[in-house]
Order: C-alpha cells, then sequence, then structure tokens
C-alpha cells in the first residue's frame, strides 16, 4: 500500500499510460482525480474504481481546466500528493522546413506549457503542505533526436529541462519533480498519429505490443505497467531523495543497439562484400 491515503491528479487519465497509472495508484491504496478530454472513458473508468477515483473534463490546453482539476482534488480529499502531468499528442510529423507555424503551437501547448500549469497549481497545495511529488512524462525522443517527429522531440527534451528546473525552484519547499522518459510502449497513441477511432484502441495497442519489439535492446515492447511503476516509485516516499531526475523506461533504447540489432543492420553489408570477394 505505497499510495495509502495519497491523493494524485492524473492528466490523460483516461486512457493509455495514465489510465493503467490511475489504476496502479488506487491498487496501492491511494485516490486520484483522472483529468481527460475523454469524458465516456474517464467516467466509466471513475465509476469502476468508486468512491476513491474522481473524473473531470480537462482540456489541457486551458489553464482553467488545469486549475479545476486540482481544486477538485483539494475540495474532495482535502490535499494533493501527486502531480502526474501525461496528457500528449503525437507531433507534427512536417519537418522544420515545412513545418506549419499554428501546429508547432499546439503540439507544445499539450506537451509543454501543460506541464508548466500543472506544476504551478500542484505548488501552493503542495507548499500547504510541506511536502509533495510531481511527475510529468517526457520521451526517450527528448534524449535521442530524430527518433520521432522533431516538434515531438524538441518539446519533450524541453519537458525534461522543465523539469530539473522546477526541481530546483522547488526543492526547498519539500516538493520533488521529476520526470519519465518512457520508450516504445504499446498505447493507442500510434491509432491517433494515424488518426484511427478511438473504438479501436485495443488494436491498435495490440498490434503495437507485437510489431514493435524490435526498436530497443530488450526484445519486447513496453507496456503501460512498466510506466506505472516507474511513476509509483517517483511519487512513493521511498524516493524522498529523488528530484530533477529523467527517468528512463526504454528497454535500453537510449543507451544504443544492442548485438544482435547491429547483426540484422550488418548482415546484408556483409553479404554483400563476401559475395564481392567470392566474385574476386
Amino acid at each position: 500500500m505505497r499510495m495509502q491515503d495519497k491523493v494524485a491528479v492524473v492528466t490523460g487519465g483516461s486512457s493509455g499510460l495514465g489510465k493503467r497509472t490511475v489504476e496502479r495508484f488506487l491498487e496501492e491504496g491511494g485516490r486520484a482525480v483522472i483529468a481527460d478530454i475523454q469524458d465516456a472513458a474517464g467516467m466509466r473508468l471513475a465509476e469502476t474504481l468508486g468512491d476513491a477515483a474522481r473524473y473531470i473534463h480537462c482540456d489541457v490546453t486551458r489553464e482553467s481546466d488545469i486549475e479545476a482539476a486540482v481544486a477538485l482534488a483539494d475540495s474532495t480529499w482535502g490535499r494533493l500528493d501527486v502531480m502526474f502531468n501525461n496528457a500528449g499528442r503525437p507531433g507534427d510529423p512536417n519537418p522544420v522546413e515545412t513545418m506549419p507555424a499554428e501546429r508547432w503551437d499546439a503540439d507544445f501547448a499539450v506537451l509543454v506549457r501543460s506541464v508548466m500549469l500543472g506544476i504551478k497549481h500542484a505548488v501552493p497545495i503542495m507548499k500547504r503542505q510541506g511536502r509533495g511529488a510531481i511527475v510529468s512524462t517526457a520521451s526517450v525522443a527528448g534524449l535521442v533526436p530524430g527518433s520521432t517527429a522533431t516538434s515531438y522531440s524538441v518539446a519533450k527534451n524541453a519537458v525534461i529541462h522543465l523539469t530539473k528546473c522546477a526541481a530546483l525552484e522547488l526543492a526547498g519547499y519539500g516538493i520533488r519533480v521529476n520526470c519519465i522518459c518512457p520508450g516504445v510502449i504499446a498505447t493507442p497513441i500510434f491509432g491517433r498519429s494515424a488518426q484511427l477511432p478511438t473504438q479501436l484502441d485495443a488494436r491498435v495497442a495490440e498490434e503495437a505490443a507485437a510489431n514493435m519489439g524490435g526498436f530497443q535492446p530488450l526484445p519486447r515492447t513496453g507496456r503501460p505497467d512498466d510506466i506505472a511503476e516507474g511513476v509509483l516509485y517517483l511519487a512513493d516516499d521511498r524516493a524522498g531523495f529523488v528530484t530533477g531526475v529523467a527517468l528512463t523506461i526504454d528497454g535500453g533504447f537510449a543507451a544504443g543497439m544492442s548485438p544482435e540489432q547491429r547483426q540484422r543492420i550488418w548482415a546484408p553489408l556483409r553479404e554483400a562484400v563476401g559475395a564481392l570477394a567470392g566474385g574476386e
């Protein structure tokens, strides 16, 4: 019961990484406000979880919505122990040369500005308590350029830097600020990139799990449970000396290629060179 009686706000909490983190948080004795724009899924999840969960519609591009989600936690349970800034979107696929400025701005509004606002509105309650844990979802894309869309990669790098800056600002108040950097995780976000309907979310996650295991040295796709456990670790009092950290949960992707991956890449060239040598 690591989260016994602790209260969290989870943005993007109706599906994917956010949903599983909410579920694990409650399994460990906590309570949570699920903040999302997917109203049907969010209300259904809150109903399933019972009195320990509340749902609120929250468009993270609207400061008033984030403020309301934090206020709901405080008015319902009288505290806020964990702020998980998790809501996201796929980045616009355009390269810089053809990037529409409004799409760049839209990506940053969800991926960076919302994280700043989540921190901003969580801090007064946490200062009042003299403690708190803020966790945000960054990505290995923020560590490894070129691994995904440029706007997404740059935004996630900004989340990592924001995490460190906020950690320094808030350390003296007993507030820890960290972020997670997931690798390839089997979630519905890949369907969002292809503009598939939410009814296909489960199928999209299954296809990701089945087909994307070769992207990292550990030969499987990451699961929402992998991320949820990382968030719980950073939220736990047992991580009380951990702040300003970008926790990478990526199966080794950011570390580089495994020998097996290198073999797959280099094998065709070796075969071609061998054929040339045989011909001589």
